[in-house]
């Protein structure tokens, strides 16, 4: 063996015994004659002495070490002097007396410095990755996600689930983002699809009788990017037949449990909260809302109902609503301050942003002139406003005004430092729609997936196209500090169903049969009633590192343009190896 320790494994107890290590260095600092370096490795970081009294030969050659040479050295394990130990190491009770040394390889000055408070751009970074990754917090990063992975793999094994993987080259199925295509050599013409996730290939084993399926796994969409997504990324796959959504909760929480548990070592109440789709939007704004803080929204639209002023009146004319948000203590705000407010909200969809500051218990504004004293009295109440809160309306489309003011909500409560980050709130969102409207083709579409279940209860509103929008689905999202980490669906599973489900969207036979005839085809063999949930571990990993972009818990990821800088991929590739795939490039 090349060594007999790591770089984070002595301390006192192996004092005055000769050990050999390998790393790299980390640190160098030069004492008069003495050479004190640090010695890194994946472990931790062991302090090095190079005296010339023991070893004039050694000592030269130390010289020479610089940032990054990959080295070897046996020597003598002792305590350092008094007053020198390093509490913060768990290898500063002792330091080695280097006997020998050899250098295994050097290595160039690096593009930045190996640690944390370096500042280095995404790119540099990303071209980088190697350097970047011997980082301690980065290796802790990648080292707490596979913690994460086993506390999952364990829990499900112990329920009884099976690890079964599913193929990456399969069918193009297209729903929702773009699949990546990948052509055939044996098949000319024809193209496999990376799979968008295992979502029919997880409903065909709960046909084939495995009961519990688990998997991570890989899954690829072809989207535009942003810091929460990469074009592949992993999720923990989870399937379960007979079953309905209280099984999922308890098997999720349980999940959730365990790792909060075992990791920050906190202990997470269960059952989480439960709030319907309907509700999160009326009340946040957005369907995973951040619960760690208050300023909910509220519906001024029964308080302003005979409003004279003439945008508010013009959009509740047009079916709109009025609705606000009470920015406690806010009301210092400069009118700079919240120019750029009313910036935000028409980056965020709205056509204006109308305010109101409370002081002596009413309502003042450069529009208070258009609303009488009963109507700010109600705006206020309604508001629970109070000397010194800054309330903001928008008065627009129902669904125009919630995102706006959910997505005011959250800039002013970072703005404010209103959430707490060493708090953590979990909650479910239940009752999805089950269709929303696309505008743009003038037809229905899934609002999660055409696979998901519909309440019982509604299946009546199936026969009538003018209730496809008060349909609600049997899905649900798990939302974490405003994250959406999980979400899943009770399936369907009935051919019936879901071809009546395909027709609503547009799919007819043939197509219908064309992109999904596998499962139709499986679902007249006595199919289980089954359902499952998804756990995004890329997000889900990056709440225990406090950080806002999923890169720092990916060992190779890839920029906003779906670049790896590291690889330089995508790239060209010969025109022999297009020629066998029977492409052509069109230029």
């Amino acid at each position: 063996m090349l060594r007999s320790h790591t770089c984070g494994e002595l301390n006192a107890k192996h004092i005055n015994e000769e050990v050999t290590l390998a790393g790299w260095v980390h640190a160098r600092r030069d004492h008069g004659e003495i050479i004190f370096i640090d010695i890194r490795d994946a472990y931790g970081i062991t302090q090095l002495v190079f005296d010339p009294k023991d070893s004039r030969d050694i000592h030269k050659e130390a010289h020479e070490l610089k940032s990054e040479y990959v080295i070897r050295i046996n020597g003598l394990v002792r305590r350092r002097p008094s007053g020198t130990d390093n509490p913060k190491l768990p290898t500063g009770d002792i330091e080695i007396v280097v006997r020998g040394l050899t250098v295994l390889n050097p290595s160039l000055t690096p593009p930045f410095e190996i640690n944390q408070s370096a500042v280095v751009s995404d790119e540099t970074r990303l071209k980088y990755r190697y350097i970047d990754l011997r980082k301690p917090y980065m290796q802790e990063n990648i080292r707490l996600r596979h913690r994460i992975n086993s506390i999952f793999r364990n829990f499900l094994e112990k329920r009884h689930f099976v690890e079964i993987e599913t193929p990456f080259l399969t069918k193009s199925t297209p729903e929702g983002a773009r699949d990546y295509l990948v052509p055939s050599r044996l098949n000319m013409g024809k193209f496999y699809a990376l799979p968008q996730s295992p979502q029919l290939f997880k409903q065909i084993l709960m046909v084939s009788g495995f009961d519990r399926y688990f998997q991570i796994v890989r899954c690829f969409r072809d989207e535009d990017l942003r810091k929460d997504r990469q074009p592949e990324f992993t999720q923990l796959d989870v399937e379960m037949s007979f079953i309905d959504e209280d099984d999922i909760f308890e098997l999720s929480e349980g999940l959730i449990r365990g790792v909060f548990k075992n990791i920050p070592n906190i202990e997470m109440p269960t059952p989480f909260p439960r709030i319907k789709h309907r509700e999160a939007m009326e009340r946040f704004g957005t369907d995973k809302p951040d619960t760690r803080f208050g300023m909910e929204i509220v519906n001024l639209t029964d308080a302003l109902k005979e409003t004279k002023f003439k945008i508010f009146k013009n959009t509740l004319e047009k079916g709109g609503g009025i609705y606000a948000i009470n920015a406690k203590g806010c009301a210092k705000y400069s009118l700079s301050k919240i120019n750029g407010l009313i910036d935000k909200a028409k980056e965020y969809g709205a056509e204006g942003l109308a305010y109101f500051k409370c002081e002596n218990a009413k309502l003042v504004s450069n529009i208070d002139k258009f609303f009488g004293d009963a109507e700010k009295e109600s705006m206020r109440k309604t508001a629970l406003a109070e000397d010194g809160d800054l309330m903001l309306i928008v008065a627009q489309k129902r669904e125009i005004a919630l995102g706006v003011l959910g997505s005011l909500r959250l800039d002013i409560a970072r703005d404010r430092g209103m959430i707490d980050e060493n708090k953590h709130s979990c909650l479910w969102v239940t009752d999805f729609p089950l269709f929303a409207y696309n505008e743009e083709d003038k037809r229905w579409v899934s609002e999660h997936h055409p696979f998901t279940a519909c309440a019982e209860e509604d299946i009546r509103f199936l026969e009538d196209n003018k209730r496809y929008g008060a349909i609600r689905a049997r899905s649900y999202d798990l939302v974490i500090n405003g994250i959406e980490i999980a979400s899943g669906s009770i399936r369907i599973h009935t051919r019936e169903m879901q071809e009546r489900i395909f027709k609503i969207i547009g799919l007819n036979d043939e197509e219908a049969n064309k992109r999904f005839g596998f499962l139709l085809e499986a679902f007249k063999y006595g199919a289980p009633p089954h359902g499952g949930i998804a756990f995004g571990l890329d997000r889900f990993a990056t709440i225990f590192i406090n950080s806002n972009t999923i890169r720092d818990v990916i060992a190779f990821p890839k920029t906003q343009k779906a670049v790896c800088l590291m690889t330089d991929a995508p790239s060209d590739v010969d025109d022999s190896q297009l020629k066998e795939l029977h492409i052509r490039k069109v230029t």
